[in-house]
Formats: structure tokens, sequence, C-alpha cells
């Protein structure tokens, strides 16, 4: 244990000791001194801290003092009913409040009991309640704040984590300081016990026990008694006033003296109004002149040195930002912040704002939060914040969608109409604008409020605006995920699996596998809609092939047939048949007989009439089967599945190449089409 830490633990046991055995007088003394002192610096720690959180220790430090102070009153009493003595602190406070009057002396201490627990701890445990409840009920709306400031961008990760922790805190706080103002109550309350057995059982013990009159009797242990609520009530004072101040104190830039000297002065034609206000009162009442002018003088002339100050501030503020951006301009950090590139921008035209703003019942940000959670279940993947901002230079009712700098989507909105999407057969009796769906380029309508319900007897699809969107962003974003996946964001998934698998992240990285190899290999399964949430399986098979072969190509075919199951259920409903297009054996045997192998991986090298007759093969199947309103799914060897990828992707991009091996043992496939070429 440090130094400190044996400071408090020893404080803790002489607390407890004062309780039990009794101490000399002079120690005593130097007990009670320590107490005022600590109280004092307790009430100016209070008075300098900017927020509470500063002094998040207070509510334990308050029951420290309130039981160190009772052990003291509990010692005090002890020596004065045994020995008619309590040190020179307390007979000297007593001394000086009585003043040779006992009664003056009992009616001082009586008002600052009266002070201290009528009005001072009265007040601190009502505001510590108060604040207390508005603080838990105010919880929710912060985390939401803190929430669609991090999905717009505002704010970073890191800084989310800390606002949380520091609400947190907060409820905390408010909450211990609800219960520790009972003790300063109770406090309060054990003064004056304490003091009226001091008076009368040291009266009683006084004439009986140390044969004193009573008169000498009553003055001996009135003195004693006032002396020792005196001292034990000053630093309780003390520290009920810091308790006020705590609890009262609202977060702001600086100190309680700096925020009562600027917002108390802050309107200087008010010191006019109060200067004018003495004066009068001077003129028109006895109230000796001489007493009157100056104090009137004093506020006039403050009110007129605060008037000047606003104007000099102005004027060098203005100076200094002349300056701070002139500087600005000639610094090349200034340059270099406008290099960064925001992983995930939407921008929107003014008339969308209505979509993002909260107070206008926009809930875009909320959505965002929906999107993200929901691409982080489905493809295992933590999607970077998505940064929300109007930009002036589009379409008012038009957004746009970039990733990396480069825009990857675009649409227009009416925030006013619905989208319909027709079930199939148009129906002219549906009046509205035509348009076509962003996330998936079917035809539809824009229509209002009133056709709606029509529509939707008709089986059209209605959706409102906000939907349109998030589905539009959702979309691009799992077509693109594989682009969002860097080696940090790939550094970030190995740690944590590194967290429960510690072994079998040794044996992938970084031998036999560099972060980049496991990016590549994620990424390419991303990139063809497979999840990568899966990643102990995806360890698993690239620490027992990562040995074998360094082509993440390669690696990646391994990986899609440890996850089977994965792509099975992906594909197939539970208790149906898999509809595919398979190759003929000629296709697939062009295609082996057309790779190339080189020492940067392997490739297909075909050539362009016999890759254009596959690839118009492949579109008359795929197309057959989009008539019939079936997904096209093409299935073939694992020997050329992922060259029969490289070859489709550019033309058809979202049509999933599987492999035999990809597939469960148990699942039904059915053949509905054949790629062949003559």
């Amino acid at each position: 244990m440090s130094g400190r830490d044996l400071t408090v633990v020893f404080s803790v046991i002489l607390i407890v000791a004062m309780l039990i055995i009794p101490f000399p007088t002079w120690l005593l003394s130097i007990l009670i001194l320590l107490n005022i002192s600590l109280a004092l610096l307790i009430l100016l720690l209070t008075m300098n801290m900017q927020e509470p959180l500063e002094f998040s220790i207070f509510p334990s430090l308050l029951l420290l003092m309130t039981l160190f102070r009772l052990g003291l009153n509990v010692s005090t009493t002890r020596s004065i009913l045994s020995t008619g003595d309590a040190g020179g602190v307390v007979h000297t406070f007593g001394t000086f409040v009585v003043g040779g009057n006992i009664v003056v002396g009992l009616v001082v201490f009586l008002i600052l009991i009266i002070i201290q627990f009528i009005v001072i701890t009265k007040g601190s445990e009502r505001v510590s309640e108060v604040a207390a409840r508005f603080t838990l009920d105010a919880m929710p709306g912060k985390q939401m704040s803190i929430d669609a400031d991090l999905n717009a961008g505002m704010i970073s990760e890191k800084e989310a984590r800390a606002r949380r922790e520091k609400v947190s805190r907060e409820a905390d706080f408010y909450g211990s300081m609800d219960g520790a103002s009972k003790f300063v109550k109770g406090d309060a309350i054990a003064g004056i016990i304490i003091v009226l057995i001091n008076l009368i059982f040291g009266i009683v013990i006084g004439m009986t026990q140390l044969d004193m009159a009573a008169a000498d009797a009553a003055n001996h242990f009135s003195l004693l008694s006032v002396g020792d609520g005196i001292v034990s009530q000053i630093p309780a004072l003390l520290i009920s006033t810091a308790t006020g101040i705590v609890v009262t104190r609202a977060a702001s830039d600086g100190n309680l003296g700096s925020d009562i000297t600027s917002q108390l002065l802050s309107y200087p034609k008010m010191l006019y109004v109060a200067g004018g206000t003495i004066f009068l009162l001077g003129l028109v009442t006895p109230i000796n002149d001489l007493m009157t002018i100056p104090i009137a003088g004093l506020l006039c002339f403050g009110g007129y040195q605060l008037s000047k100050a606003p104007k000099e501030n102005l004027e060098e503020m203005q100076e200094m930002e002349e300056e701070a951006q002139t500087e600005e301009l000639k610094s090349p950090e200034n340059v270099v912040s406008l290099l960064n590139v925001d992983p995930i921008e939407f921008e929107f035209g003014y008339g969308l704002i209505p979509l993002a703003d909260a107070n206008q019942g926009g809930d875009l940000l909320d959505r965002v939060v929906m999107i993200r959670r929901q691409l982080a279940i489905e493809l295992g993947l933590v999607i970077p914040v998505v940064r929300i901002r109007d930009n002036i230079q589009l379409q008012p009712n038009e957004y746009r969608l970039k990733i990396k700098g480069n825009e990857m989507a675009r649409g227009e909105l009416l925030l006013d109409h619905y989208l319909a999407m027709s079930p199939g057969m148009e129906d002219d009796s549906i009046e509205g604008i035509d348009t076509i769906e962003p996330s998936f380029g079917l035809p539809a309508k824009w229509i209002t409020e009133k056709v709606k319900e029509q529509a939707e007897i008709f089986g059209y699809t209605v959706v409102d605006p906000p939907s349109v969107v998030s589905t539009h962003i959702t979309e691009v974003i799992k077509a693109n995920a594989h682009e969002l996946l860097g080696r940090q964001e790939t550094k970030q998934l190995v740690d944590h699996v590194k967290e429960s698998y510690p072994i079998l992240i040794e044996e992938v990285t970084p031998n036999p596998l560099s972060i980049g190899d496991i990016q590549k290999v994620l990424a390419k399964l991303l990139k063809e809609h497979v999840s990568i949430r899966n990643l102990p399986i995806i360890f698993e098979t690239l620490a027992d092939f990562g040995k074998l072969s360094s082509d993440t190509d390669l690696l990646a075919e391994y990986v899609r047939q440890a996850l089977a199951r994965q792509i099975t259920n992906q594909y197939t409903a539970k208790g149906s048949s898999l509809k595919v297009i398979t190759l003929s054996g000629r296709v697939e045997k062009v295609i082996a007989d057309n790779i190339q192998q080189t020492e940067h991986g392997n490739y297909l090298a075909i050539d362009p009439g016999t890759s254009q007759a596959i690839l118009e093969a492949i579109a008359n199947q795929v197309e057959q089967l989009s008539i019939m309103e079936q997904i096209p799914i093409i299935l073939c060897s694992p020997a050329v599945r992922m060259y029969v990828r490289q070859l489709t992707e550019r033309y058809f991009p979202q049509v999933p190449i599987l492999s035999y091996n990809e597939l469960e043992a148990d699942v039904e496939v059915q053949s509905v089409g054949v790629v062949n070429v003559d």
C-alpha cells in the first residue's frame, strides 16, 4: 500500500479509536483544529471546481468527515463530563463566543444550529434529491444524443465512450449525493443533542461529583458545552455549505468565483439602476447621505468601467481571430486536414433536411444506427460511422451516398409522397409520378396520401421516404462492404477473436499470414456476399491451409467450403430444394484448360469469342429464371468456381457462383438450366 492509502486507513482507525479510547485534551485540541482545516479546504475545493464530477469522491468524503466530527464530539463529551475540561481550543471558543454572558453564548449557538439545520442542510437535501431524480430521468435522452452525434460523424467512437461514461458517472454521483445529504441532516440533529447532554449532565456532575456550586457548575459547563458545540458546528457548517455548492453547481467553463463575477456583472446598466436607487434612498429617508452617496458612486463607477470593457474586448477578439485565421491559412496542417476522406458519407439537398432533423420528426439518425447493427449481424463487419450532412450543390430533393470519397449511389425523394412499387401489373387508376425504386431498380410511382390506401388494395408495395432511403443505404453498403474492410479494420477483428481464441490467432498471424493476407481473404468473401461473422471457423481454416499456400484466392475457396452450412442456409429455405443453373462438362473443360498459372497467382486467359459465347449462354439462362421470378444461382465444380466468378463478376455481379463443396450433402439440388456452347 502507498503512503496515501496508509494515511486514509490510519484516519479511519483513529475515528474508531476516538469512539472508544479517552484521548488527552492536547490531542483533542489538535484534532479539532485539523477538523476545521479540512472542512475549510473542502469548501474552497468545491468553490474552485468547474463541474461536480471533478470532486466525485465528495459523497464518501462527506461520510468520513461526519464520522470524524462525531468521533470528536464523543471524545470531548467524555472529557467534559469526566474531568470538566476539553482542551484549550474548546475553552477558548467558549470564552470568546460567550463573552461573559452565558445567555448570549447559547443564543449564538442556537442561531448557528438554525442556520445549518433549517437553511443550508434542508436546502442541500432537497436539491440533492431533485438533482438525482432529474439526472436519472435525463439519462436516456443523453444517451440518444450521444448516439446521434456519433452517427452524424460529429464525434468519434472514443469520444462517445467517454461521454457515455461521464453520463453514467453523473447518475452515480447525484444518486450518492442524495444519500450523503442525509448524513449532514443527522449530524446537525446529533450536534443539538450532544450540547444538551453536555449542559444538563455537566451541571449535575459538577454539583454531585466535583463539589461545585450550582451557579459555578452552570457557568463552567455552559462555557464548555457552547465551546464544544461551536468547534463542532463551524466545520459542520462549512461542510454543509460545500454540499450545497456541489449539488447546485452547474457545469461551466470556470469556477464559482469567476462565474459569480462574470454573470453577476454581465449587465453593467443594472449597476446604474442599483446606484441610483441607493442615492434616492439617502435623499428621501433619514439615512445619512455620507453612507449612501459613496456606495451609489461606487456602483455607478463600476457600471461605467464595465460598459467600456466589452468594446475593448470585442476589438481585441476581432484582431486575434484575424491573426489566427491568417496563421491557419499559412500552416501546412490546414491543408493536410483536407486530405481526410470519410469512409461513408450521406449528403442531401436542403429539401430533405426534415429527414435528418429530429426536431421536425426526422428519424434518419436512428435508422442509421439500426442499419449499422443489422449489417454487423448479417455481414460480421463493423460498419464505420456514416457522416450525414446537407449539400447545397445537390438538388433540393436529391441525395447521394459516397464510400471513401467516391459516389456510389444517387437518388431523389419526395417527402410528401409515398413510393408505390407495382405487383407486376400496372393499374392506370393509380395516379403518381413515374420513377425507379433506387435500391433494386424496379419501376415505381410517387403517390400522395390520398391514393395510398387504394394502391395497397391493388397490391402495390407502399413505402415511406425514410424507409426508401434507409433501404437504399443498406443495399449500397452491403454491395460495397469489401471496400470498407481495410487492414486497420481487419486488425480490430483479429484482436476481437484473440480475446477468446488466443492460440488460434497465434497459428494464423503474423506467420504464415500477414494482416494484409487475412484482409484480402475476408474482402473476397464479403465481395460475394458471404458473411464473415463466424470468424473462428474462418481462422481455423486459414490455420489449416495457410501453411500450404499463400494464394489468397485459393485460401478464400477453402474458407468458403468450410462455411458450407452457412452458405447453404443463405440460399436455401428450410425444407425446400435449391434451383440452380449448372455448367455443361464442355464449358467447365474449356475454363479449366485456359487457366494460366503465374508466380503472382492463377487467372483465366480465355479467348474473347469463347468467353462471349459462355456469357451469352449464361445471360439466356439468367433471363429465363428472372421471368419465372426465381433467383438465378450458378453451380459448378470446385476446381473452376473462382474462375467462373472472374468471368461473370463484371456482367452478373449479383448472380451467386457456388461449388458442389459449398453445399450440404442433405440439400436437394434441382437443375433448371444448363450453360452450354457449341
